[in-house]
């Protein structure tokens, strides 16, 4: 939003509301794995993911084995046979040896996929962020445009963690069920029923018991848990909003300190707790609910699995050993279905995680394609140093925005000034020239983007040293540390220059004044054949003023100069001035 408009502009971004059913999930997962799949990322990845089926491919071969030394161990301690119990305790050691080395492989495998999967997702949602004029476009987009910095670092971090270990998971749940069907159908393949005086063979009844106890178990979780997905996405939304606030005080507490406003902002926060209260005790209730089947599950899960194999031991078609074995099947099968019970809780989790990820990469490409039936301005950049404005009107929230002279020319070494009173829209307009607001209509021809410097009234100071931030943004080694050094001696800096190579958050150290001076020492820097500027120099004092003007006059004399102000910022220094207006 343009600082000098309280309403700000029309949101201009076009983006359906995303939706959360299985579908959209489906097509959201098949998007980001496209990503993948076109990256760098893609056969580390891949390799690190096969490793992990293999790993857990022969845990399961492992698992069945364990399963099948049961019943030759019970059996063992069924009959009072010491040295065959001796030597299934030997067997057991050997098959603990091989699955803990398994279980350890499966882990480092695991962390390495980590690893490179929160790398790809945190470096493509940045070249899909820092792109173009998409930052600034994203701030006017609503919001699904919300909290950047959480999607691309706290929603990142957990959609990598999420999805590896739900993958792992399912991959163990579908080989184990696999694995251990045979086995229960096996086991149960002759047991009868006496009805009415008659027999009834059910062949594979433990499979059916298995199967209907964990298919009604995950019928219930997913009518009861439903609700967790859209909670939880509303949660992380809340809980952005809460940092936002609280990082808006610790950047602006000098600010706040000076007018005395601190119980203000205090009342201010409440806002953002009460609703992150609010949705996290929503949370606590539906979690709650999902409990009572989920903890309910696995506690019926202790006898159930005896119950059903009890008529094939009372019948004697199982041994003791055979019993044990049809409960540890039993369990596994009903383990690997009851995986969507299970992790339901973090199921929701996910798919509220990879909705605010995918969404907010699906809307990124968006940004550089204005939305169809709005009037754009012809922007272009030519090959000389002049300036074109034509016909120009800015569409600003509720009008827009016009110069009283329909066409201006400026040529080499002119200096113009735009003037309006403040709310009017300059800064509109300004990031108009610029390129980055294309609503409106009318041309506007502008120099090569080398040759254009375009000054904010707050300037920007990227983090790292002094000398970084004087070059932005050029690289310092390319400049030179005695044309940096001179820089800030011809505006005023010059005991800044024994703190280059110090990092410090310079734009918070710095007040305005300073700001404004180094701003004009990068000019001296850079040297381009034209300036815009909004209000660049609104801290300067006469003084300073007087200093601009010389160096304009010396160094920087063949630049144009496009100014935003008001009428006292004319000051002499401009040739023209021009003024704009607000029309419905």
């Amino acid at each position: 939003m343009p600082p000098d408009e309280p309403g700000g502009p029309a949101m201009p971004v076009s983006a359906a509301q995303p939706g959360t059913g299985l579908a959209a999930a489906l097509r959201q997962l098949r998007v980001m794995l496209a990503a993948l799949r076109r990256s760098r990322f893609f056969k580390p990845c891949g390799l690190l993911a096969l490793g992990i089926v293999v790993v857990v491919a022969l845990n399961m071969v492992g698992q069945v084995r364990l399963n099948a030394w049961q019943g030759d161990f019970f059996n063992a301690l069924a009959e009072r046979q010491l040295e065959v119990l001796l030597e299934q305790s030997l067997v057991f050691v050997a098959i603990i040896a091989v699955l803990l080395t398994l279980v350890v492989g499966e882990t480092w495998f695991r962390e390495l996929l980590e690893v490179r999967l929160r790398e790809w997702l945190t470096r493509d949602l940045l070249d899909q962020w820092v792109h173009g004029r998409r930052p600034f476009m994203l701030t006017l987009a609503g919001e699904m445009a919300a909290n950047p910095d959480q999607r691309m670092q706290a929603d990142a971090l957990k959609l990598t963690e999420l999805s590896i270990s739900l993958g792992i998971g399912l991959l163990r749940s579908v080989l184990q069920l696999a694995s251990f069907l045979g086995v229960l159908w096996a086991l149960s393949a002759e047991t009868t029923f006496s009805i009415g005086g008659g027999e009834v063979r059910i062949p594979g009844y433990l499979v059916w018991c298995a199967l209907a106890y964990a298919i009604s178990g995950s019928w219930l979780t997913w009518r009861v848990g439903r609700p967790l997905i859209g909670i939880n996405a509303e949660r992380y939304a809340r809980e952005a909003e809460l940092r936002f606030s609280l990082v808006r005080i610790n950047e602006n507490a000098e600010v706040i300190a000076l007018y005395g406003g601190t119980p203000d902002e205090r009342g201010y926060l409440d806002r953002p707790v009460d609703a992150v209260v609010e949705v996290t005790r929503r949370l606590a209730n539906a979690l709650a609910r999902l409990t009572w089947i989920t903890s309910g599950y696995g506690w019926l899960g202790l006898i159930v699995p005896v119950l059903a194999a009890a008529p094939g031991y009372f019948q004697g078609s199982l041994s003791f050993g055979g019993l044990m074995m049809a409960v540890g099947a039993f369990n596994q099968v009903q383990a690997a279905l009851r995986w969507f019970v299970e992790y339901f809780p973090l199921i929701a989790d996910w798919r509220a995680t990879l909705l605010r990820v995918a969404t907010f990469r699906e809307l990124l490409p968006t940004l550089d394609t204005p939305p169809a039936g709005r009037s754009l301005i012809d922007y272009a950049v030519g090959g000389d140093d002049r300036i074109v404005l034509d016909g120009l009107r800015v569409a600003v929230n509720g009008g827009e925005i016009v110069l009283d002279e329909p066409r201006i020319e400026l040529e080499a070494g002119e200096r113009l000034l735009l003037v309006g009173r403040r709310g009017i829209g300059k800064s509109t307009v300004f990031n108009a020239l610029a390129g980055l607001w294309p609503y409106g209509v009318g041309r506007i021809a502008m120099p090569s983007p080398d040759r254009v410097m375009f000054v904010p009234e707050r300037p920007y100071l990227p983090l790292g040293t002094l000398r970084a931030a004087v070059a932005y943004p050029a690289d310092h080694a390319l400049i030179g540390d005695a044309a940096i050094e001179a820089g800030l001696v011809r505006v005023g800096l010059g005991h800044l220059t024994e703190a280059l190579d110090q990092e410090r958050r310079w734009d918070q150290e710095l007040g305005l004044e300073d700001l404004q001076r180094l701003v004009v020492a990068r000019l001296l820097l850079h040297r381009p054949r034209v300036v815009v500027m909004d209000e660049a120099l609104s801290a300067l004092d006469a003084e300073r003023r007087d200093l601009l003007r010389s160096i304009f006059a010396t160094e920087l004399s063949g630049t144009t100069v496009v100014g935003f102000g008001d009428e006292r910022s004319a000051d002499g220094f401009y040739d023209r001035h021009i003024t704009l207006h607000r029309s419905p």
